[in-house]
């Protein structure tokens, strides 16, 4: 152990600890949930902190060796396939997210120091011209609008790529359509995944509509949104620095008091999520129905087996994807859940649950980017058409009598569908007997795949 000393005293830390006081002392304080902040958030952290010292520098605010000394320390952090080592402080700290800002100063103090022997301080320096209040809001914005654009929207754009490849493949197979899980008229398999298709991209646009707002930044506010204590053209500079860096064209908010007394970006951004999740339920769903049986379900549809379903019943197998996706879909649900609360915690000039606000958004992203994958490639991709099955039902669907309706009429039709339902026979033979169409007029009324065309 070693000694280290801050404003409210001495304490000891790991001697090999590169945080400080401030870092062991939330440490201490909120051994609560033992789930560090997500890497994400952390990585958009140090990097804020490189964009600042080299700002700071540039407008000779900090001296350019101490700001060479910081951005070094930056770059061997970011490379640093452990550097979640450095990041312990749990989520549920002080709302304002002040202990993981000064987890970060101190760290990059520390290997600044050691590797410039320069003397770097964590506040003077590594925190100059910024405040947590307005560095979290920031990183929150950053990191989210990072791993929307580097991997859910890449994802989403994939998934639904995978499900329009796949409607081509299936085109030529038609199935009973359903209406409150009953039988309904005919669709065609391609026109089911095709609603699917259309539904990730709706998704898709909306977030990258919400991907917008997180594009500007408070960062310059420092405590309360006066900017007290940071040059005035630190924002801007800020912000273009960042935009070069990150690809992303970020800029500083002309009134950067929302930004840090309210998380609506962040709000608008997880509403967005919640509908994509909404869509991938809607889909596991019906993958989950259209696979169910393989004897008792419906059976329209074979997943890939991809493990053994049980531990006591030996052959079964379960859509385990579909399920998995679904569960996301609940996740991030709950997940908007605590935003939206979080979102309402802006008293006055600050927002102070922004720690939780950013570990529940990028959990959000990530787990819907990573199951879009599996849902494109382990399920949508790879399920077989089981056509015996569907033809089977198909025929036998007394609902076809609805294309009599305007040859034989309501009542009709109805007498007929009651009798096909009750003598189990097809549609077709149960007209032929009931009224004076010709066999070949009916086969032609009744065809499956020319009543998915609509029309009269």
């Amino acid at each position: 152990m070693r000694k280290v000393k801050d404003s409210m005293g001495e304490l000891e830390i790991d001697e090999n600890a590169l945080y400080q006081a401030q870092t062991q002392r939330a440490i201490n304080n909120f051994p609560i949930s033992y789930q560090a902040m997500p890497e994400p958030f952390v990585r958009a952290l140090v990097l804020i902190k490189t964009v600042a010292a080299e700002t700071n520098a540039d407008l000779d605010c900090i001296k350019q060796e101490e700001a060479d000394a910081i951005v070094k320390a930056a770059t061997s952090l970011l490379s640093d396939v452990n550097i979640m080592d450095h990041f312990p402080i749990d989520i549920f700290q002080t709302g304002s997210g002040t202990s993981s800002n000064m987890n970060a100063n101190e760290v990059l103090a520390t290997l600044a120091e050691r590797e410039s022997g320069l003397e770097i301080n964590p506040n003077d320096h590594v925190n100059f011209g910024q405040s947590s209040n307005d560095v979290i809001p920031t990183a929150i914005h950053v990191s989210a609008a990072i791993e929307v654009s580097e991997k859910l929207l890449p994802a989403l754009e994939y998934l639904e790529n995978s499900i329009r490849r796949k409607s081509e493949e299936v085109q030529n197979y038609c199935k009973t359509g359903r209406t409150h899980l009953m039988d309904a008229m005919p669709v065609r398999m391609d026109q089911s995944l095709l609603s699917w298709a259309d539904q990730v991209k709706g998704a898709s646009r909306g977030v990258k509509d919400a991907l917008e707002g997180l594009k500007t930044l408070g960062i310059g506010g420092t405590a309360v949104g006066t900017g007290i204590n940071t040059h005035p053209e630190f924002p801007k500079s800020f912000a273009e620095t960042l935009s070069r860096k990150t690809k992303i064209e970020f800029n500083a908010a002309e009134n950067p008091f929302p930004y840090l007394s309210s998380q609506d970006a962040a709000v608008r951004l997880s509403g967005q999520l919640k509908a994509v999740a909404i869509v991938f339920i809607k889909v596991s769903n019906d993958l989950r129905w259209m696979n169910s049986g393989p004897l008792a379900g419906l059976g329209e549809i074979t997943l890939e087996a991809l493990q053994p379903g049980s531990s006591i019943m030996p052959g079964k197998v379960n859509p385990v994807i579909p399920e998995a996706a679904a569960m996301v879909g609940a996740q991030v649900i709950g997940n908007d859940t605590t935003i939206s609360l979080a979102g309402q915690s802006g008293n006055f000039e600050l927002n102070v649950m922004l720690p939780i606000v950013a570990s529940n958004l990028l959990n959000s992203i990530l787990i819907l980017a990573n199951v879009s994958h599996l849902l494109a490639d382990k399920a949508v991709t790879t399920f077989r058409i089981n056509k015996e099955k569907l033809v089977e039902a198909l025929h036998k669907n007394p609902i076809l009598v609805t294309a009599l309706n305007p040859v034989i009429g309501y009542s009709k039709a109805a007498e007929i569908a009651k009798r096909a339902y009750a003598d189990n026979r097809p549609i077709i033979e149960i007209a032929e007997e009931e009224t004076d169409l010709p066999l070949a007029e009916l086969e032609k009324l009744l065809n499956p795949f020319d009543l998915t065309k609509g029309g009269l």
